[in-house]
Formats: C-alpha cells, structure tokens, sequence
C-alpha cells in the first residue's frame, strides 16, 4: 500500500492545531480589506477581532487557492514519494479546487510514478471539516487511497449542511439575496435557514423569525434527517457567537443525549461572505 497524505484547504474552518494532529496539510484561501492589497490568511487574524471590525463597518474580499499556491504544497510531498489525496472546498462556491485539479495534472507529468486524487467535496466551512474528519478516521483504520476515496464519494451525497445567519446584510453584499429582502429581513427580525445543496451551493429553504426559532429549526434539521441522531457524530460553526451554538448543541443534546464532536469558529474566509452570528450545523443524513 502506499504512502499517502491527506489535504485539505482552509475552506473548511479547521484550526491549525486540529489539522496538525490529524497530519492533514491545508492550502489556504486569502481575504483582504475592500481597497487594500494586503493579503491574509485565517491564522492571521483571530476570529473575535476579525468579526468586531466587520460589526464596526469593514467589508472583506476573499481569493480562491491559486495554482502556485497548491504547488508549494504538492510538490514537496510528490518528491518526497507520496502520494495524494486533496479534499476540496466546494466548486459551487469557490474556484479553489479547479486550481487544484489543474496542478494535479501538470504534476503526474512531472512525477508519473505517484498518484493525486482531487475530490471536490461540494461542501464548506466545518462541513468539508466533518468530511476530512472522516476521512483521516478510515485512514487511521487503515484503509488504502483508493479505499479512502471510495468512501468520501459514498458519504458526500448525505452530509449536511443546515445554517442560519443573523443579519441578511452580508448575505445581500454576495448576491444570495435582495437588496429588498434584506431590508425587510431586518425589519421584521426574519432569520433565513439555509443548506448546501447536492451541487454544492447555498440555497434558502425557510425563515423563521427571531434568533431562538432559527436555531429550533437547525436542531429540527437534525431530528428529521440525520442517520443516527445519538451517536454524536456532528460538527457546529459559529461567527462568533459561541452561546447560540452552545444553545444548538443544547438542543440536540436534550433529545439524544449527544454533544457535538467539534464546535469550530467559523474563520475570515467564509465568514467574509455570512457575516458575525452565522450559526451552522453538519451532519450525516438520508440525504442533503
């Protein structure tokens, strides 16, 4: 069997020291502050900080994983007789994973006798997270690349990814909603509840109103679709909003006698786009 690596991007919201023990690299995405050109990284800035200027009126870009960003990562490994398996943030929302298939062929020409397997996971944040948790479960088992492969394409089709936001206002900056609903959001206190689809993007599938219901409906989620609710296999991400995921894993810990596995901030890079007070749930379900 050969030796191999698991890798992953910073889309999915995993901290340094969480990767580091599971031996998984990470290729990271960049953000930067709207009209400047300084380029950043999650681990530069600690998510409080990051989410208080966002509260205080900054706007953040983000930048997908480019090629040469990948090949620092690869290649060393290549060179060093091992093989690859790189599990990707989702297509649907990022460009990253592209980057990463393209560097993947140049890279078999250059190192014919190793072998890189590219999954685009069409997953984000702690969901991708849950995924590579798994992933580096079964080769811990002692499962081969191939068998390890085989079993990520068997299990994305039912992990889920259940979310809600506190403010429409980041959500309208990034097109998933209008200028009007979010208006009207604000007004009338409308929490969103959304999902990561089959493809991999975000799509709204009901409101509630006030933040209390918001996080009933995640827990509901959970109740109605995942495979085996009391095992305590699920993931929650917050933007700084620690107590409201303590209240969901609460929820689901009141019925099932289950605590999360990980409970993981939600870093720049995503929390760019959802804004402070977006709180996520993922788990593995009958389907997305």
């Amino acid at each position: 069997m050969s030796n191999y690596v698991i890798i992953t991007d910073s889309g999915c919201d995993l901290a340094a020291d969480t990767l580091q023990q599971w031996s998984v690299d990470c290729i990271n995405l960049t953000f930067h502050l709207d009209g400047s050109s300084q380029e950043y990284v999650n681990a530069d800035m600690p998510p409080k900080v990051f989410y208080q200027r966002m509260r205080e009126g900054s706007v953040f870009k983000t930048a997908a994983a480019n090629m040469e960003d990948f090949r620092l990562v690869f290649e060393p490994r290549l060179q060093a007789g091992t093989d690859i398996l790189y599990l990707g943030f989702s297509s649907g929302l990022s460009n990253t994973v592209n980057s990463g298939r393209m560097v993947a062929t140049e890279l078999l020409e250059k190192y014919p006798e190793r072998r890189i397997t590219v999954i685009d996971t069409l997953c984000a944040s702690a969901g991708q997270g849950l995924m590579v948790y798994l992933a580096v479960q079964k080769k811990q088992s002692g499962a081969s690349l191939e068998e390890v492969a085989a079993y990520v394409a068997e299990t994305l089709p039912g992990l889920c990814h259940w979310f809600t936001v506190d403010d429409l206002v980041y959500l309208k900056r990034g097109g998933r909603v209008s200028a009007a609903t979010a208006l009207l959001g604000g007004m009338l206190n409308i929490k969103p509840i959304l999902h990561v689809d089959d493809e991999g993007h975000l799509i709204s599938m009901s409101k509630v109103r006030g933040r209390r219901q918001s996080i009933q409906a995640l827990a509901k989620q959970y109740e109605e679709t995942a495979l085996f609710p009391e095992n305590g296999l699920y993931f929650i991400s917050h933007g700084d909003c620690m107590d409201d995921a303590k209240a969901l894993e609460n929820c689901i810990y009141e019925k099932y006698g289950a605590k999360a596995t990980l409970i993981a901030d939600i870093g720049p890079v995503i929390g760019s786009h959802s804004g402070p007070g977006t709180l996520a749930l993922f788990f593995l379900g009958k389907a997305r």
